[in-house]
């Protein structure tokens, strides 16, 4: 019996109408106690959202995929400590943890914005992300530029 847990890697779950594994992971972190079919209302009008404000008609998935890249961080910082001070250490990230935080990070930000309904600030904040804008993009630059600032520790790493 190992005394660490190990670590196993799930499948991702498929959505319904897309079959693809990041929408349907995105599906399960936006339910809350249980309400799935109410998650997917939220997240498929978000995406229907998007498709009608973009002027050239673009594949949705496609559409959700660029907001997803262009979220996901490679870099991060993690303290540590070293001789009685602490450092930021700048790490890569890996693919799990990218995709678990741009997802954290476009639920979080959508919440925050001031709008009528989650679907429609969910589809603003797809929409912004896949242009480079909005806050969840944001949290991902200044992620960046906290690692990239913290560069000269990069000896420290683990």
């Amino acid at each position: 019996m190992p005394r660490r847990k190990i670590n196993i890697k799930r499948e991702m779950p498929l959505d319904r109408v897309y079959h693809a594994p990041l929408v349907g992971k995105f599906i399960n972190c936006v339910m809350w106690q249980g309400k799935k079919a109410t998650a997917e209302l939220i997240v498929y009008g978000a995406i229907d959202y998007t498709v009608d404000k973009t002027k050239e008609k673009e594949d949705p998935l496609q559409i959700f995929n660029k907001a997803m890249a262009n979220v996901m961080p490679s870099l991060e910082v993690k303290s540590r400590r070293i001789g009685g001070a602490n450092y930021q250490v700048p790490l890569e990230v890996p693919e799990y943890r990218r995709i678990r935080l741009a997802i954290r990070w476009m639920i979080t930000a959508a919440r925050a914005r001031k709008g009528k309904c989650m679907a429609e600030k969910l589809g603003q904040e797809l929409l912004d992300a896949a242009k480079g804008e909005g806050a969840a993009f944001k949290k991902k630059e200044d992620t960046h530029r906290m690692a990239e600032a913290n560069k000269a520790f990069a000896h420290f790493r683990y």
